[in-house]
């Protein structure tokens, strides 16, 4: 029989209302317990209020039953009748008027954002990838000559390396144009050679000091620095040779082949610093205070400090050669000393995985390059470095220069006709024959030419021609025989004198397997030590008459 219209009324009334079980609010739904378990809804007649279920006539109502025991939280039995205790519970109006919305549209709501979040963020990266990527190939393009497709062809093949013996020579320039004012602008700041070798992976870093007093062609005999100077106009007397004049100059004077060259400005190097995020070196100077420079104001203590890229720019300049200065005991020769502490440092924070890992720092550090280096570099050939320099470690890369002062100097002051101060090879002007030697040293893989040991020959012998042909001996076996002379007197045995203390034993022990000679010192007693006082090499070789097994002639000892 279908239901009177007004039970159908009542049973919608009931089912807006909200019911409270143990305080919590609980909708009627389609998934309320009484559609689960399909339960009849009760019956109420349109005049009932809630009130009127505690009315005892209620109870005698047959569509409305009441059970005798509660059933708050479980689930109804098969009665049709509601719980007693709900129908007691009396509802607030302001929770009766609400309608819950559904969690799902919430949750929907949230998942759009996330979506739209992550999206924009998609969106962001890719344009800010572009743009940083684009600016990459842009100043890669401007220092190493290429386009995109040179570029893509250089990477993924590279190019056969030029080689100098087995090493690989880079000469680096650093232009001081950035710096205006004083006639030192257009000149070379800083001179350096960066040498590898892939076999050994191995390699140092040489400076060349810029006032190196040289004969530059077409102009005569000026410091080094002037022969990659930048022309300019209004202060004649300075050519344009440009790196190709430098690099005829190292080579030739040096005795350094050189493979490639690049030219960088202040700019690039200050910028690259800043692009980094700082470099940290450690300052050991022997002044307690540290390093104080009046020219460039800079200030630094002694151990490790972080620079920025203008303190590292103010250190490259620095030559504490002004008023009141301290911390640089050898003037230019200590400011490429830290020259060359700071291009190791900016190379290992450059490989760093927080700037690598960062597209920011990586594109602002290609941007300080791209308008302040030229190379003659191409990206196949700086591919092609990485892999065969990929075993060396920075760590483990020499930091050396030419020797000033004490017995094992290479270069002494000279003071210029035109009065100013500069420097010149120990053995005289333009004779760089130990110079050259120097780079033979630190490229030998022979121990002997490495410790570049000095000798002095004195024929003690009554044969002529003895000591010179042992010169030719020991140079062909890497030593350098600086001198060769007659003994005072002939001796009959042959004496090998170390005035090195022991310092070169390579050397040493390849004498005495030649020679066969007994070894002393300079300091002993014996006659050929005391004749061999006299001369400051390394060793000071005494050639007695047992050397030939000729016995004296009594005429004039000749060598």
């Amino acid at each position: 029989m279908e239901e009177p219209k007004q039970g159908r009324d009542r049973d919608a009334a009931l089912n807006r209302r909200n019911f409270y079980i143990d305080g919590v609010s609980r909708p009627p739904s389609r998934d309320s317990q009484y559609s689960r378990s399909k339960i009849p809804r009760p019956q109420v007649r349109p005049t009932a209020n809630i009130s009127d279920f505690n009315s005892p006539n209620l109870a005698k109502q047959q569509d409305i039953s009441l059970p005798t025991q509660p059933q708050l939280m479980d689930r109804p039995s098969q009665s049709t009748t509601p719980d007693q205790s709900l129908l007691n519970m009396s509802l607030p109006k302001d929770i009766a008027r609400h309608r819950h919305k559904p969690a799902t549209k919430r949750k929907s709501r949230g998942r759009r954002i996330v979506k739209y979040s992550l999206l924009s963020l998609a969106v962001i990266l890719i344009g800010g990838g572009i743009y940083y990527g684009s600016s990459i190939i842009s100043n890669v393009n401007k220092v190493f000559h290429g386009n995109v497709f040179s570029d893509v062809h250089a990477i993924f093949s590279g190019s056969k390396l030029k080689e100098s013996n087995g090493r690989i020579n880079i000469l680096l320039a650093g232009d001081s144009v950035d710096d205006p004012g004083h006639q030192g602008a257009i000149l070379t700041d800083s001179i350096m050679v960066i040498s590898f070798n892939p076999t050994t992976k191995s390699g140092f870093i040489l400076s060349i000091p810029r006032d190196l007093w040289v004969d530059i062609p077409s102009w005569g005999h000026q410091k080094i620095n002037a022969a990659n100077a930048v022309i300019n106009f209004s202060q004649p007397g300075y050519p344009s040779g440009g790196i190709g004049q430098l690099q005829q100059i190292v080579q030739t004077d040096l005795g350094i082949p050189i493979d490639y060259e690049a030219t960088i400005d202040y700019t690039a190097f200050r910028d690259a610093v800043n692009a980094v995020g700082g470099i940290t070196i450690d300052i050991q100077s022997p002044d307690p205070r540290g390093l104080y420079d009046p020219y460039t104001h800079l200030k630094l203590p002694n151990g490790e400090v972080t620079l920025t890229g203008q303190q590292a720019l103010d250190l490259a300049r620095s030559r504490g050669d002004g008023p009141g200065a301290y911390g640089f005991p050898t003037a230019d020769f200590t400011r490429t000393q830290h020259q060359r502490q700071m291009l190791v440092a900016l190379f290992k924070k450059s490989l760093s995985i927080g700037v690598l890992s960062n597209p920011v720092k990586v594109a602002n550090l290609f941007n300080s390059f791209g308008n302040n280096v030229t190379t003659n570099l191409t990206l196949g050939d700086v591919t092609s470095l990485i892999h065969a320099t990929g075993g060396i470690s920075l760590a483990n890369l020499q930091s050396v220069s030419y020797a000033y002062g004490g017995t094992n100097a290479l270069l002494q002051s000279y003071l210029a006709p035109d009065g100013e101060d500069a420097l010149i090879p120990t053995l005289g002007i333009d004779n760089f024959t130990n110079i050259q030697a120097f780079y033979q040293q630190l490229t030998s893989s022979n121990p002997i030419t490495q410790e570049a040991p000095t000798v002095t020959i004195l024929n003690a012998s009554d044969v002529t021609g003895l000591a010179s042909r042992e010169k030719t001996v020991l140079e062909a076996q890497g030593f350098n025989v600086l001198d060769v002379s007659d003994a005072s007197t002939v001796y009959p045995k042959s004496l090998i004198i170390d005035n090195s203390s022991a310092a070169k034993p390579a050397s040493l022990t390849k004498l005495k397997n030649d020679i066969k000679g007994q070894v002393t010192s300079s300091v002993s007693s014996s006659n050929e030590a005391s004749e061999a006082a006299n001369y400051s090499t390394d060793f000071v070789v005494v050639l007695g008459q047992d050397w030939d097994n000729t016995p004296a002639t009594g005429n004039p000892i000749q060598n």
